[in-house]
C-alpha cells in the first residue's frame, strides 16, 4: 500500500509522515528532503539555479540514502544542513527544474517497489504515485505554519522574524503552486486536512484510522 501526504511548508506533514509510517509499520519517505538535498549540492558547488541545464545534471551525480531518519548525502549526513534557510529558499527553485523532478521521481518510485510506503511532498498524490490507495492533502494557516518554521530555527539556534518567514513562505507558495512542472495542488481523490487547531500526533492518529479502515 502506498499512501501520500502533500501540502504546502508548515502544515507538519513531515513529522505527520514519519509518525504514521511507524505506527503502520510501513516505510517512510521524505521527498522534500531529497529536493533539499539537491539544492544543498547546488550550494556546495557553486552552481546557478537560473541554469537550468545545469542545475538538471546534479541529481545524476548524487548518491541520495535515507537511513534512520537521516538523509545522506553521497556518504556524509546532511540531514541538519538542509534546513538552513538558504537551502530551504533554494529549494522550491529547484524544485521547478523538470529535469530534477524526473530523476527524483524515478528514484522515489523506486523506493516504492515491493513495499508498504508512507510518502510526502507536494506531488505524490497528483504525479508520483497517482493510483495510491490513500491520499491526504495537508493545509494550516499562514500564520501557524510561519510559527512552525520559527520554532524549528530557534530550535537549530537561527532567530528569524515572523515577517520575514511570511513574506518568504508566501513567495514560495506562490512558486510551487504556479510551477508548470507538478504544481502543489490537493489530487481530486485527496482527503484534505486542516492541521492548524491539531497537534501533530493527533493528525498522525486521525490518519492512521482512515488508513487501518482502508486497509480491513
Amino acid at each position: 500500500m502506498i499512501v501520500t501526504i502533500d501540502g504546502p511548508a508548515g502544515t507538519g506533514k513531515s513529522t505527520v509522515a514519519r509518525i504514521l509510517a511507524s505506527r503502520l509499520g510501513f516505510e517512510f519517505l521524505n521527498t522534500g528532503a531529497m529536493y533539499r538535498a539537491v539544492a544543498f549540492a547546488c550550494l556546495q558547488q557553486g552552481i546557478d539555479l537560473n541554469n537550468a541545464q545545469a542545475v538538471g545534471h546534479v541529481p545524476s551525480s548524487l548518491e541520495i540514502v535515507f537511513a534512520n531518519n537521516r538523509l545522506i548525502l553521497n556518504g556524509h549526513d546532511v540531514t541538519e544542513e538542509i534546513r538552513g534557510q538558504q537551502v530551504t529558499q533554494m529549494a522550491s527553485q529547484v524544485a521547478a527544474n523538470e529535469l530534477v523532478r524526473q530523476r527524483l521521481v524515478e528514484l522515489q518510485r523506486a523506493a516504492a517497489r515491493g513495499v508498504n510506503l508512507v510518502t510526502e511532498g507536494r506531488d505524490q498524490g497528483t504525479v508520483v504515485f497517482d493510483k495510491a490507495e490513500c491520499k491526504f492533502f495537508l493545509t494550516a494557516s499562514a500564520e501557524e505554519r510561519a510559527r512552525r518554521r520559527q520554532r524549528e530555527l530557534l530550535e537549530k539556534g537561527e532567530e528569524v522574524s515572523l515577517e520575514e518567514l511570511l513574506i518568504q513562505q508566501e513567495l514560495r507558495d506562490e512558486r510551487d503552486e504556479t510551477r508548470a512542472c507538478s504544481p502543489l495542488k490537493p489530487a481530486e481523490d485527496a482527503v484534505i486536512i486542516d492541521t492548524t487547531p491539531m497537534s501533530l500526533e493527533d493528525v498522525a492518529a486521525y490518519l492512521e484510522n482512515l488508513v487501518r479502515k482502508r486497509i480491513d
